[in-house]
């Protein structure tokens, strides 16, 4: 007979796991809190509603509060490792999602920290452990991880390129321009590259106009390759995702296509039994 779990072992399973109804459910609520508390605090940054509305809001977010040092302790009960949660990723985020609003009540000033009430958001991810969502997010780490390299590559590419017109344009146009130094023009080539056009800077010179028209010709470019990058990247993990898990029986190749028959790799039939029996 198995051994009735305690309290904490259900708290625990409830709290930390995902592949329970239960779970499924606690961080569903969890994440609608979350969203709600959020909101308290984007409409207590606006001067109206604060004035209108400031008792109710501030009672919300002291509830809101409330319920997430509560949830913050539960995990820490019901943890079998709780150093280990404490000073992790989320453990810290939870840790800075309630205590500002304690600091500020002994600190006048802190009040300011209510600011990082907002890394509330950031616990938003936590959905990504709901099973419905986390193919879709192992696609999109699989994929990020595969265009590392290219787009470290490609981003070593820009910053050369806009060195070397910020360098150029200095030399071209001049402080009585505007382009009073080297990191002033790397500026401007970064907003220019980018096609955000600021115009705190502009060439004046008809030779430096011709350089940024240069420059935005090749923004227009160059913006659209680190897309193309993680685009192509993850494509190839869906594919990849959908690839059956069987291996093959002769040369032990493990993933094939869902319709294939045959190894790609030496052509033998993945089912000998069947491919037999049909002829």
């Amino acid at each position: 007979m198995d051994k009735p779990e305690s309290w904490r072992e259900r708290l625990y399973l409830i709290i930390f796991h995902t592949d329970t109804p239960a779970g499924q459910r606690f961080d569903r609520w969890l994440l609608i809190a979350i969203l709600a508390s959020l909101a308290v605090v984007m409409l207590d940054s606006i001067d109206e509603y604060r004035r209108d509305y400031g008792l109710w809001l501030s009672g919300l977010e002291w509830a809101f509060t409330a319920l997430f040092a509560l949830e913050y302790g539960l995990r820490l009960y019901c943890s079998p490792k709780r150093l280990r949660y404490a000073f992790s990723f989320f453990g810290l985020i939870d840790l800075l999602a309630i205590l500002p609003a304690f600091i500020g009540l002994f600190y006048g000033d802190a009040q300011y920290l209510l600011v990082v009430r907002a890394l509330r958001l950031i616990r938003v991810f936590r959905v990504l452990k709901l099973s419905p969502y986390m193919k879709q997010a192992n696609f999109l780490l699989t994929a990020l991880r595969g265009s590392q390299q290219k787009i470290t590559v490609f981003f070593v590419c820009i910053a050369t390129l806009v060195m070397v017109f910020g360098a150029l344009m200095y030399v071209i146009e001049g402080p009585h321009n505007g382009f009073t130094s080297i990191p002033k023009s790397i500026y401007w080539a970064i907003v220019t590259l980018t096609t955000v056009g600021f115009g705190d800077v502009v060439p004046k010179t008809p030779l430096g106009q011709t350089v940024a028209s240069l420059v935005m010709i090749t923004g227009y470019s160059v913006i659209a390759v680190p897309t193309g990058i993680f685009g192509a990247e993850l494509a190839n993990a869906m594919r990849g995702g959908e690839r059956q898990r069987h291996a093959c029986p002769s040369c032990a190749k493990p993933e094939h296509d869902p319709a294939a028959a045959f190894c790609d790799r030496c052509g033998n039939p993945l089912y000998p039994r069947q491919v037999a029996g049909d002829a």
